[in-house]
């Protein structure tokens, strides 16, 4: 129902025509009143209706100046609007339980007072909703005000329920009206990120935050069913809210709510953890299961083994979306490698071909992502262990020792020491650098093509690489490379102060080396511009 229908002023509910109507406007404002003209007409109108239900009708005159085009004129509705029915809410002026269809209100033989309050609640179903229109309004200052009173009615209608409870202590939240809000912020058409900036802080409060989940999950489900395109607006907007989303790390009761009870119950889910954890999976799970735009899925990516792994009921059920996001390739294999070494080693899950695929993503390229320090130090971690066979960690040395030859100095700089670390955790490896009685080598055996690290006879083959980058322009580089000439110490080098080095910071250290007192540039010192007295060129020319 919009914000001026049914209006029949001969037949308002307890009482008859108001015979109100504001001079400052009819239908709407006059071109010539001010904001202050229109704040004083509308305070007398919330005054009248809040005195009187004779003065019923007059809602209908506060809610027209919502449906205005003028920026402040809706600002001050809102308010009279948030004044209006947050006191009718608080005086209990709403009829509570399973509401009839207005026409069903008017035209039924029910008592004046049942009948004003069953009145009266169309109205504000009707202001609400316009309130949710407003969210996407063209001014953020209507749409955060009105944010805020949608967050109000959700606090007052929370305390003071429009709904019977089905038993004593049963737990009442004003779901429709907060799913209003929730749908209003994830809109498909228009960017809702500054407003769910400002709904964050609501999120802050228990029973919001895991109302907020379940609404979410609701959202998701609603706008992607049966729709053969979901707008990239709509992936973003959704990703921030759910993103927005922190549950706390440590186990107990929740007790901080938005909607003021005077006494919790065990029996409610809205104040355990473990039912907040439940409801963070479902709605990431929904989230996920859709096929997302690579930005959006590259976003979920980078927080997901901080922000969302950790907070799962069973963080097992994330595996599908990691693998499908590690075949995809590129930057977002990379990323998906965080979340997969999470399951693998802190849950114990089993992914075949794991190192195929991982030993697949050293390419070129690697070495100039925007993630390369994060997928080397994940690298770093899984080939940790020394239970690996030493034919897969050879063929990881090898591949990396290969693209080293055109790699960046910056790159160089940590990969030779990652290399020289494999060869210390592997003794079986050495003999890559040292094959005191292997045969004579034509060529080089390994197969840099061969995708199986099994197959590529890495270990038949040796580190001539390194030696060729002894050679290398870069003084760094060059003695970085030439730690395979002696023997290898125990302890390995970090690699950690090296993964994000740059090639700007490896030029600015350059430059502030200090070379020699004096560069020597001849071995007869010169004295003099034409040479000393008794040189042939000094006897026949003069400076003058």
């Amino acid at each position: 129902m919009t914000a001026g229908a049914g209006r029949d002023v001969s037949g308002a509910p307890g009482g008859g025509a108001t015979g109100l109507v504001c001079p400052a406007w009819g239908g709407g404002m006059e071109g010539d009143a001010g904001p202050g003209d229109a704040r004083r007409a509308l305070g007398h109108l919330v005054e009248a209706v809040l005195a009187s239900r004779g003065e019923a009708n007059a809602v209908f005159d506060i809610l027209a100046v919502l449906q205005s085009e003028d920026q402040e004129e809706i600002q001050e509705a809102v308010h009279a609007c948030s004044r209006l029915f947050g006191a009718l809410l608080a005086r209990g002026e709403l009829f509570v339980g399973q509401l009839p269809s207005e026409e069903m209100v008017l035209t039924g033989s029910r008592g004046a007072n049942r009948k004003y309050k069953m009145w009266m609640r169309h109205r504000y179903h009707s202001c609400c909703n316009r309130l949710g229109e407003l969210l996407a309004h063209p001014s953020f200052q209507v749409k955060e005000l009105a944010l805020s009173t949608l967050m109000k009615f959700v606090q007052l209608e929370g305390e003071h329920p429009l709904e019977k409870p089905k038993w004593e202590g049963n737990y009442l939240f004003p779901h429709q009206l907060f799913m209003l809000v929730v749908g209003g912020l994830l809109s498909p058409e228009e960017d809702r990120s500054l407003l769910l900036s400002q709904f964050r802080e609501y999120l802050e409060h228990d029973d919001i935050r895991y109302h907020t989940m379940q609404a979410a999950s609701d959202t998701v489900a609603r706008v992607t069913d049966g729709r053969p395109g979901v707008p990239l607006t709509f992936w973003n907007n959704a990703f921030m809210l759910l993103s927005s989303v922190s549950l706390p790390r440590q186990e107990g009761t929740l007790s901080s709510f938005y909607v003021k009870h005077t006494e919790l119950s065990d029996k409610w889910k809205v104040i355990h953890l473990k039912e907040h954890r439940k409801a963070f999976q479902q709605m990431w799970l929904r989230f996920l299961k859709h096929q997302l735009p690579l930005r959006v899925c590259k976003k979920v990516l980078v927080i997901m083994h901080d922000s969302i792994l950790p907070h799962l009921a069973q963080p097992s059920l994330m595996i599908d979306f990691l693998t499908r996001a590690y075949d995809i390739g590129g930057a977002i294999s990379l990323l998906a490698l965080n979340g997969l070494f999470i399951l693998i080693h802190k849950h114990n899950l089993e992914y075949p071909d794991f190192y195929r695929k991982l030993y697949g993503l050293l390419d070129p390229s690697v070495f100039h992502v925007k993630y390369r320090a994060r997928f080397f130090h994940l690298a770093d971690l899984f080939l940790s262990s020394s239970h690996l066979p030493a034919y897969l960690v050879a063929a990881f040395a090898k591949r990396l020792a290969r693209l080293a030859l055109t790699a960046p100095p910056e790159a160089l700089l940590m990969v030779l020491p990652f290399i020289c670390n494999l060869l210390r955790r592997h003794p079986a490896c050495r003999v890559l650098m040292h094959r005191p009685r292997g045969p004579e080598l034509d060529a080089d055996p390994y197969d840099p093509a061969e995708e199986d690290p099994a197959q590529s006879r890495a270990l038949e083959s040796s580190l001539w690489e390194l030696q060729a980058l002894q050679q290398h322009y870069h003084p760094e580089v060059s003695k970085a490379a030439s730690a395979i000439n002696q023997a290898l110490s125990v302890p390995e080098v970090s690699i950690a102060p090296l993964l994000e080095v740059t090639a700007f910071e490896i030029f600015e250290r350059d430059l502030k080396k200090k070379g020699p007192g004096s560069v020597p540039l001849e071995f007869i010192p010169a004295r003099g511009l034409l040479g000393r007295r008794e040189d042939l060129c000094a006897q026949h020319f003069t400076l003058s």
